[in-house]
Order: structure tokens, then C-alpha cells, then sequence
């Protein structure tokens, strides 16, 4: 086959350029360019055939100029966004993976992407399950969630946990792993229709429509009379200050994410603070690629748990490489419904 032959049209979503304050559709361009589906001669690299990309709350950030040193890097201004996503490997210079693995990690919005670093890679080992499920339930966000809630926490039985942003990627999968603890578990999120999942899918003691609620602290209150033991923070800003009234003495607090204040030039302060020493709260963030370490471990507790029944999980799937920029943006309006998915080709 020659060279010419080897190449194939590649739909792509490109960054424009950096930005402030809310992320547009128009700030994301669809191209169509060309790749060869061969891997350079020597190139250790893979070639893969994107099938579901994942949207994530953490990409708003990766859209701005980072003056200071951070955890990720920005986007780069005319290339491909670049997320989290299951793919198929249609060539191989790396001794680990072969044409027809299928592996979830970092990769191009693109039909096809040429990956230089595929050590990054886990490899799918079990499709007995949705393979979009690698995207969230299997993959970053549940084993975020599994991090944040048991290494961080030290849940207890009987404990009070609340879980904001409850009906997300992440907080869906701490509601029931608390559940599955035998805690108390009340979450909140941005819709009827999303509490009555948490309440009625997920198994939620309580949850309750932020929006609805002219006063966090009264709402709280309500929902736990005698405080909170844990919390799972995913949207700081008012939801935390109003947290720290009413946890309880030697609470734990998992900084997860803050997506309340990603699109403001100026972060919102919080009043509260005093609270983690007169209650001698442990508040601390955390990043999910510290623990990747424990994903052998998560992976099977979790599958264990899905097959069994005991853990359900939520998507909200979007059809078309196409439609991922209004995908993206809706996170930041609470237009998703469950884990946010871009079905780019099925396998």
C-alpha cells in the first residue's frame, strides 16, 4: 500500500484560542484533516480509533493562559482538545500494546489520534461491561470518587455524608459507595429531575434542588439535624461556606472540584473558614493521578460491585464528534444528566 493509500479523512475538534469568563461552542472548531493509520517507522508511539471521549468539568480550566505552575497544561491554540477516552488501537510501535487492545486514557477530539506516549494508557480487560463505562464508572471519575472517599475520609458506619454536584460523573459513584458503607447520604444538584435519580437510582437518604433553596445553611440543617461528618466537595462557593456551619467536630472534607467558580475572573471568598479550626476540621484536596496506584484495587471492587447490581451509573450520551463542543459547555449550565459522553464511532 502506498504512502497516499495509508491516509484517511480525520474530523477533529480544535482549541481557537484562550479565553475568559463562560466557555462558548464557538471557541472549539470542527476540522477535517488526514492521518495515516500506520505508526512512524521506529516511533514507539499507537494509533487509535477514538470511540467515546469524555467531558469533564477540569477542561474549562485547561482552556485558559496558566500563569503560575499547574497540575495539567493548557489546551494549545489550533490543535485538538485533549480529554480523557476509550479507543481501539489500530497500530502499534509499543511492545505493550498490539492492533485491537482497547484502551482508555488521554487522547486527541479526533477520529483518530496518533498517541507518542502510550505508556499513559490502561488497557481494557473487561467487556462485560459498556466500554463507555471507562470513560467515568471504570476510569478517572470513579476512581476518583473510590480516592476521595475512602483514602481521604476514613468513612465510618452510621457516619453523615454530603455530596454536592451529587448526580455528576464523581458524585454519583461517593453516594453509593458511602451507601454501600452504611452511611447516611444526602446530596444536592441543579434539577427535580436529578434528585429524584439520587433519591430513586442511586439510593440517596435525601437530596434537595439547590436552586430551590433560597438558604444552603437552613437546607443543611434540615437534612442533617445533628451536622455532617463528611463532605464531598465538587462545587465550592456558597455550598462550602454553608457545609462549614454544620459539619461536625473532627469532620473530613474532600476538596474534589470547585466547578461554581470556573468561570469567574474573580473566585468567590469564603467566610467560613474559622470553622476548621474551632471544629477541628481536616479539609484536603486532592488530585485522582496521585492514585493511580490503587487502580487494580478500585477496579475490582467496583466491577464487582456493578455485576452484582449494587452500583448503577447514569449517562448522558451525545451522538457525533460534532456535537462534543455543546456537550462541554452544557456541564457549566447543569445540562447533563449523569456522566457526559461523545459517542465518536462505535467499535
Amino acid at each position: 500500500m502506498s504512502e497516499v493509500e495509508e491516509e484517511v479523512s480525520n474530523k477533529q475538534i480544535l482549541f481557537r484560542d484562550f479565553i475568559t469568563g463562560f466557555p462558548k461552542e464557538s471557541d472549539m472548531i470542527l476540522k477535517t484533516g488526514t492521518i495515516k493509520l500506520k505508526v512512524p517507522e521506529g516511533s514507539k508511539a499507537v494509533v487509535v480509533k477514538n470511540l467515546y471521549l469524555s467531558c469533564d468539568p477540569y477542561m474549562r480550566t485547561r482552556m485558559k493562559i496558566l500563569d503560575t505552575p499547574y497540575y495539567i497544561d493548557s489546551f494549545t491554540p489550533g490543535s485538538p482538545i485533549v480529554g480523557l477516552g476509550v479507543a481501539k488501537v489500530l497500530d502499534s510501535g509499543h511492545p505493550d500494546f498490539k492492533a485491537g487492545d482497547l484502551v482508555w486514557g488521554f487522547t486527541g477530539w479526533e477520529e483518530f489520534s496518533l498517541l507518542s506516549a502510550p505508556e499513559t494508557l490502561s488497557k481494557v480487560t473487561d467487556t462485560d461491561v459498556s466500554l463507555s463505562y471507562y470513560t467515568g464508572l471504570l476510569g478517572m471519575a470513579g476512581l476518583t470518587a473510590y480516592a476521595g472517599f475512602y483514602e481521604l475520609c476514613s468513612p465510618k458506619k452510621g457516619e453523615y455524608v454530603f455530596v454536592s454536584a451529587a448526580s455528576g460523573a464523581v458524585g454519583q459513584v461517593v453516594g453509593q459507595f458511602a451507601k454501600l458503607m452504611g452511611c447516611y447520604v444526602v446530596g444536592s444538584a441543579g434539577s427535580n429531575q436529578k434528585v429524584d435519580l439520587l433519591k430513586n437510582k442511586f439510593g440517596f437518604d435525601d437530596a434537595f434542588n439547590y436552586k430551590e433553596e433560597p438558604d444552603l445553611n437552613a437546607a443543611l440543617k434540615r437534612c442533617f439535624p445533628e451536622g455532617i461528618d463528611i463532605y464531598f466537595e465538587n462545587v465550592g462557593g456558597s455550598t462550602l461556606d454553608a457545609v462549614l456551619l454544620n459539619m461536625r467536630v473532627h469532620g473530613r472534607i474532600a476538596a474534589c472540584g470547585m466547578i461554581s467558580q470556573y468561570n469567574l475572573e474573580q473566585p468567590e471568598g469564603i467566610h467560613n473558614l474559622f470553622c476548621l479550626i474551632t471544629k477541628r476540621i481536616r479539609m484536603e484536596g486532592f488530585l485522582v493521578s496521585d492514585y493511580m496506584h490503587l487502580y487494580p484495587q478500585f477496579l475490582q471492587l467496583t466491577l464487582q460491585y456493578v455485576k452484582e447490581g449494587k452500583i448503577v451509573y447514569v449517562e448522558d450520551t451525545v451522538e457525533g464528534l460534532e456535537n462534543a463542543p455543546s456537550a462541554l459547555i452544557g456541564l457549566f449550565t447543569g445540562r447533563n444528566v449523569g456522566k457526559q459522553v461523545v459517542v465518536v464511532a462505535h467499535e
